[in-house]
Protein backbone atom coordinates (compact mmCIF):
# COMPACT_ATOMS: atom_id res chain seq x y z
CA UNK A 1 0.00 0.00 0.00
CA UNK A 2 1.32 3.52 -1.13
CA UNK A 3 1.99 6.36 2.15
CA UNK A 4 -1.03 7.88 3.10
CA UNK A 5 -1.86 11.71 1.70
CA UNK A 6 -0.11 14.60 3.64
CA UNK A 7 -3.60 15.76 4.34
CA UNK A 8 -4.86 12.33 5.87
CA UNK A 9 -2.07 12.07 8.08
CA UNK A 10 -2.22 15.56 9.15
CA UNK A 11 -5.82 14.99 9.47
CA UNK A 12 -5.44 12.03 11.99
CA UNK A 13 -2.99 13.78 13.77
CA UNK A 14 -6.03 16.33 14.92
CA UNK A 15 -6.47 14.50 18.71
CA UNK A 16 -10.13 15.10 19.49
CA UNK A 17 -11.27 15.70 22.97
CA UNK A 18 -13.29 12.28 23.82
CA UNK A 19 -16.19 11.81 26.85
CA UNK A 20 -19.17 9.91 27.59
CA UNK A 21 -22.31 11.36 28.70
CA UNK A 22 -25.53 10.02 29.65
CA UNK A 23 -28.81 10.08 27.71
CA UNK A 24 -32.10 8.14 28.66
CA UNK A 25 -29.86 5.69 30.77
CA UNK A 26 -27.49 4.70 27.95
CA UNK A 27 -23.68 5.63 27.90
CA UNK A 28 -22.89 7.91 24.80
CA UNK A 29 -19.52 8.13 23.45
CA UNK A 30 -18.74 11.72 21.58
CA UNK A 31 -15.73 13.18 20.10
CA UNK A 32 -15.21 16.89 19.63
CA UNK A 33 -12.76 18.61 17.36
CA UNK A 34 -11.62 22.72 17.05
CA UNK A 35 -12.14 25.54 19.64
CA UNK A 36 -14.33 25.75 22.09
CA UNK A 37 -16.98 29.13 21.46
CA UNK A 38 -17.14 28.42 17.75
CA UNK A 39 -20.21 27.56 15.54
CA UNK A 40 -21.19 24.20 15.88
CA UNK A 41 -21.43 21.32 13.60
CA UNK A 42 -22.93 17.73 14.27
CA UNK A 43 -22.05 14.71 12.55
CA UNK A 44 -24.52 11.91 12.53
CA UNK A 45 -22.42 8.46 11.15
CA UNK A 46 -24.86 5.64 9.25
CA UNK A 47 -26.29 1.97 10.15
CA UNK A 48 -23.59 -0.36 11.93
CA UNK A 49 -21.47 3.15 11.80
CA UNK A 50 -19.37 4.92 14.32
CA UNK A 51 -17.64 8.13 14.82
CA UNK A 52 -14.33 7.43 13.48
CA UNK A 53 -16.06 7.82 9.83
CA UNK A 54 -15.75 11.32 10.48
CA UNK A 55 -11.99 11.53 11.95
CA UNK A 56 -10.48 12.31 9.18
CA UNK A 57 -13.38 14.77 7.84
CA UNK A 58 -13.75 16.57 11.13
CA UNK A 59 -10.32 18.34 11.34
CA UNK A 60 -11.01 20.02 7.85
CA UNK A 61 -13.51 22.14 9.33
CA UNK A 62 -11.22 24.38 11.87
CA UNK A 63 -13.92 27.63 11.91
CA UNK A 64 -16.20 24.88 14.00
CA UNK A 65 -16.27 23.29 16.97
CA UNK A 66 -17.64 19.58 15.61
CA UNK A 67 -18.87 16.83 17.46
CA UNK A 68 -19.21 13.43 16.42
CA UNK A 69 -20.88 10.58 18.60
CA UNK A 70 -21.32 7.04 18.50
CA UNK A 71 -25.35 6.65 18.09
CA UNK A 72 -26.54 4.02 21.04
CA UNK A 73 -26.13 0.33 19.25
CA UNK A 74 -22.93 1.63 17.25
CA UNK A 75 -19.34 2.77 18.28
CA UNK A 76 -18.01 2.70 21.77
CA UNK A 77 -21.78 3.55 23.03
CA UNK A 78 -23.76 1.33 25.24
CA UNK A 79 -26.73 -0.67 23.96
CA UNK A 80 -30.26 -0.41 24.59
CA UNK A 81 -33.06 -3.11 25.07
CA UNK A 82 -34.70 -1.48 21.78
CA UNK A 83 -34.13 1.06 20.02
CA UNK A 84 -35.87 4.31 18.27
CA UNK A 85 -34.98 6.94 16.58
CA UNK A 86 -36.75 9.06 19.32
CA UNK A 87 -33.64 7.87 21.17
CA UNK A 88 -31.02 8.76 18.69
CA UNK A 89 -32.54 12.28 18.18
CA UNK A 90 -32.41 12.84 21.90
CA UNK A 91 -28.82 11.39 21.62
CA UNK A 92 -28.03 14.31 18.85
CA UNK A 93 -29.27 17.10 20.89
CA UNK A 94 -27.71 15.71 24.15
CA UNK A 95 -24.43 15.70 22.48
CA UNK A 96 -24.60 19.36 21.38
CA UNK A 97 -25.02 20.20 25.13
CA UNK A 98 -21.20 21.33 27.06
CA UNK A 99 -19.85 20.97 23.83
CA UNK A 100 -18.75 24.54 23.79
CA UNK A 101 -20.28 25.36 20.60
CA UNK A 102 -21.66 29.17 19.98
CA UNK A 103 -25.47 29.28 18.99
CA UNK A 104 -27.22 26.27 17.06
CA UNK A 105 -25.17 24.07 15.57
CA UNK A 106 -25.77 22.05 11.94
CA UNK A 107 -26.69 18.72 12.05
CA UNK A 108 -24.92 16.52 8.66
CA UNK A 109 -26.51 13.18 8.48
CA UNK A 110 -24.76 9.91 6.03
CA UNK A 111 -27.33 7.87 5.27
CA UNK A 112 -29.20 6.34 8.08
CA UNK A 113 -28.03 9.24 10.02
CA UNK A 114 -29.70 11.58 7.22
CA UNK A 115 -33.60 9.98 8.94
CA UNK A 116 -31.80 10.68 12.46
CA UNK A 117 -30.59 14.36 11.03
CA UNK A 118 -34.22 15.38 9.59
CA UNK A 119 -35.87 13.82 13.09
CA UNK A 120 -33.93 15.81 14.57
CA UNK A 121 -34.06 19.05 12.89
CA UNK A 122 -37.94 18.68 13.16
CA UNK A 123 -37.81 18.26 16.69
CA UNK A 124 -34.75 21.07 17.80
CA UNK A 125 -36.82 23.34 15.18
CA UNK A 126 -34.77 26.80 15.67
CA UNK A 127 -32.29 25.01 18.23
CA UNK A 128 -30.82 23.67 14.95
CA UNK A 129 -29.27 25.65 12.56
CA UNK A 130 -29.59 23.88 9.74
CA UNK A 131 -29.18 20.27 8.19
CA UNK A 132 -27.33 18.26 5.67
CA UNK A 133 -28.14 15.23 4.56
CA UNK A 134 -25.57 12.55 2.49
CA UNK A 135 -27.05 10.36 0.39
CA UNK A 136 -29.84 9.11 2.04
CA UNK A 137 -32.89 7.85 0.38
CA UNK A 138 -35.28 8.91 3.13
CA UNK A 139 -38.17 8.43 0.61
CA UNK A 140 -36.66 5.06 -0.68
CA UNK A 141 -35.79 1.94 1.64
CA UNK A 142 -32.26 2.17 3.06
CA UNK A 143 -29.92 -0.88 1.86
CA UNK A 144 -28.27 -1.10 5.41
CA UNK A 145 -31.84 -2.06 6.88
CA UNK A 146 -33.15 -3.96 3.98
CA UNK A 147 -30.05 -6.15 4.12
CA UNK A 148 -30.25 -6.64 7.69
CA UNK A 149 -33.87 -7.36 7.41
CA UNK A 150 -33.44 -10.53 4.53
CA UNK A 151 -30.28 -11.28 6.89
CA UNK A 152 -27.81 -10.70 4.02
CA UNK A 153 -26.44 -8.54 6.32
CA UNK A 154 -25.73 -7.36 9.75
CA UNK A 155 -26.83 -10.78 11.71
CA UNK A 156 -25.03 -11.25 14.68
CA UNK A 157 -21.50 -10.65 14.84
CA UNK A 158 -19.23 -13.09 14.15
CA UNK A 159 -15.90 -13.50 16.41
CA UNK A 160 -12.45 -13.58 14.50
CA UNK A 161 -9.16 -14.65 15.98
CA UNK A 162 -7.75 -11.30 15.41
CA UNK A 163 -7.73 -7.89 14.11
CA UNK A 164 -6.23 -8.65 10.53
CA UNK A 165 -8.49 -11.37 9.66
CA UNK A 166 -11.70 -8.73 10.76
CA UNK A 167 -10.02 -6.29 8.42
CA UNK A 168 -10.11 -8.53 5.45
CA UNK A 169 -13.69 -9.26 6.01
CA UNK A 170 -15.01 -5.79 6.32
CA UNK A 171 -17.46 -4.61 3.90
CA UNK A 172 -19.59 -1.50 3.25
CA UNK A 173 -23.09 -1.88 2.71
CA UNK A 174 -23.89 -1.68 -0.31
CA UNK A 175 -20.34 -2.01 -1.65
CA UNK A 176 -18.92 0.25 -3.86
CA UNK A 177 -16.38 0.28 -6.56
CA UNK A 178 -13.32 2.51 -5.43
CA UNK A 179 -12.31 3.35 -1.63
CA UNK A 180 -9.49 5.59 -0.24
CA UNK A 181 -7.26 2.45 1.24
CA UNK A 182 -6.09 3.81 4.52
CA UNK A 183 -9.06 5.47 5.22
CA UNK A 184 -11.02 1.94 4.19
CA UNK A 185 -8.30 0.94 6.77
CA UNK A 186 -8.51 2.69 9.52
CA UNK A 187 -12.35 2.70 9.56
CA UNK A 188 -12.52 -1.09 9.98
CA UNK A 189 -10.28 -1.30 12.28
CA UNK A 190 -11.82 1.18 14.56
CA UNK A 191 -15.61 -1.06 14.13
CA UNK A 192 -13.88 -3.84 15.30
CA UNK A 193 -14.35 -4.39 19.59
CA UNK A 194 -12.08 -7.46 21.94
CA UNK A 195 -14.50 -10.17 22.79
CA UNK A 196 -13.89 -13.88 24.19
CA UNK A 197 -11.87 -15.53 21.25
CA UNK A 198 -10.84 -12.58 19.57
CA UNK A 199 -12.23 -9.35 18.11
CA UNK A 200 -16.13 -8.56 16.64
CA UNK A 201 -17.72 -6.19 15.09
CA UNK A 202 -19.45 -2.99 17.62
CA UNK A 203 -22.75 -2.53 16.39
CA UNK A 204 -25.32 -4.68 17.62
CA UNK A 205 -28.15 -5.80 15.06
CA UNK A 206 -31.06 -4.93 16.62
CA UNK A 207 -30.69 -1.61 16.26
CA UNK A 208 -31.65 -2.00 12.01
CA UNK A 209 -35.37 -2.52 13.68
CA UNK A 210 -35.92 1.28 14.65
CA UNK A 211 -35.87 2.32 11.19
CA UNK A 212 -38.87 2.94 9.17
CA UNK A 213 -38.41 4.81 5.77
CA UNK A 214 -42.10 5.64 5.88
CA UNK A 215 -41.73 7.95 9.08
CA UNK A 216 -38.62 9.26 7.64
CA UNK A 217 -40.93 10.23 4.33
CA UNK A 218 -43.29 11.99 6.14
CA UNK A 219 -40.75 14.01 8.02
CA UNK A 220 -39.46 15.82 5.37
CA UNK A 221 -42.26 18.43 4.77
CA UNK A 222 -41.95 19.50 8.35
CA UNK A 223 -38.52 20.81 8.17
CA UNK A 224 -39.23 24.37 8.47
CA UNK A 225 -35.16 25.47 8.77
CA UNK A 226 -32.22 25.28 6.19
CA UNK A 227 -31.76 21.74 4.37
CA UNK A 228 -29.44 20.88 1.99
CA UNK A 229 -28.87 17.57 0.15
CA UNK A 230 -25.59 15.89 -1.18
CA UNK A 231 -25.85 12.95 -3.16
CA UNK A 232 -23.29 10.88 -4.37
CA UNK A 233 -23.13 10.06 -8.58
CA UNK A 234 -23.00 6.63 -8.12
CA UNK A 235 -24.78 6.26 -4.72
CA UNK A 236 -28.77 5.51 -3.69
CA UNK A 237 -30.45 9.07 -4.01
CA UNK A 238 -30.71 8.83 -8.02
CA UNK A 239 -31.88 12.20 -9.89
CA UNK A 240 -35.33 10.72 -9.10
CA UNK A 241 -35.00 10.15 -5.84
CA UNK A 242 -33.41 13.99 -5.30
CA UNK A 243 -35.91 15.16 -6.92
CA UNK A 244 -39.15 13.83 -4.61
CA UNK A 245 -37.07 14.80 -1.37
CA UNK A 246 -36.89 18.17 -3.70
CA UNK A 247 -40.13 18.54 -3.59
CA UNK A 248 -41.10 17.37 -0.57
CA UNK A 249 -38.49 19.94 1.23
CA UNK A 250 -40.71 22.72 -0.42
CA UNK A 251 -38.34 23.06 -3.38
CA UNK A 252 -35.49 25.59 -1.88
CA UNK A 253 -33.14 23.04 -0.53
CA UNK A 254 -29.94 22.61 -2.70
CA UNK A 255 -28.97 19.51 -4.14
CA UNK A 256 -24.93 19.09 -5.00
CA UNK A 257 -23.60 16.38 -6.22
CA UNK A 258 -19.83 14.47 -5.58
CA UNK A 259 -18.81 13.44 -8.95
CA UNK A 260 -17.38 9.93 -8.86
CA UNK A 261 -18.23 8.92 -5.21
CA UNK A 262 -20.15 5.59 -4.42
CA UNK A 263 -22.78 5.84 -1.67
CA UNK A 264 -19.81 6.27 1.29
CA UNK A 265 -18.96 9.37 0.32
CA UNK A 266 -16.26 9.75 2.90
CA UNK A 267 -14.64 6.77 2.19
CA UNK A 268 -14.17 7.32 -1.82
CA UNK A 269 -14.06 11.12 -2.20
CA UNK A 270 -13.75 12.95 1.25
CA UNK A 271 -11.76 16.29 -0.32
CA UNK A 272 -14.81 16.83 -2.80
CA UNK A 273 -17.37 16.28 0.16
CA UNK A 274 -15.49 18.77 2.37
CA UNK A 275 -15.44 20.88 -0.81
CA UNK A 276 -19.02 20.70 -0.97
CA UNK A 277 -19.88 21.01 2.41
CA UNK A 278 -17.38 24.15 3.35
CA UNK A 279 -19.39 25.99 0.08
CA UNK A 280 -22.78 25.18 1.52
CA UNK A 281 -21.96 26.39 4.96
CA UNK A 282 -20.12 29.74 4.01
CA UNK A 283 -23.24 30.46 1.82
CA UNK A 284 -25.30 29.63 4.83
CA UNK A 285 -23.30 32.21 6.73
CA UNK A 286 -23.75 35.03 4.69
CA UNK A 287 -27.44 34.43 2.57
CA UNK A 288 -31.15 34.70 3.69
CA UNK A 289 -33.21 31.15 3.66
CA UNK A 290 -36.15 31.27 0.79
CA UNK A 291 -39.22 30.58 2.62
CA UNK A 292 -40.80 27.09 2.07
CA UNK A 293 -43.86 26.52 -0.39
CA UNK A 294 -45.08 24.26 2.28
CA UNK A 295 -44.43 23.12 5.83
CA UNK A 296 -45.78 20.36 7.56
CA UNK A 297 -46.82 21.21 11.21
CA UNK A 298 -48.09 17.81 13.49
Amino acid sequence: MEKAPNWLVDALATRPDEDEIEVAGCSIHRMMWGARDQPGLVLIHGGAGHAHWWSFIAPLFPQYRVVALDLSGHGDSGRRPEYSVDNWTEEVLAVTQGAGMEGPPVVIGHSMGGFVATATAVKAGADIAGMIILDSPIVAEDPEVEAARIGKAFGAPKVYPDVETAVGRFKTVPPQDNYQPHIFRYVAERSLREVEGGVSWKFDPLLFRAVSRSRAAELLPRVSGRVALIRSEFGLVTPEVGAIMYDALGRVAPVVEIPLAGHHMMLDQPLPLVTALRALLADWEHSVPFPRAHVTRR
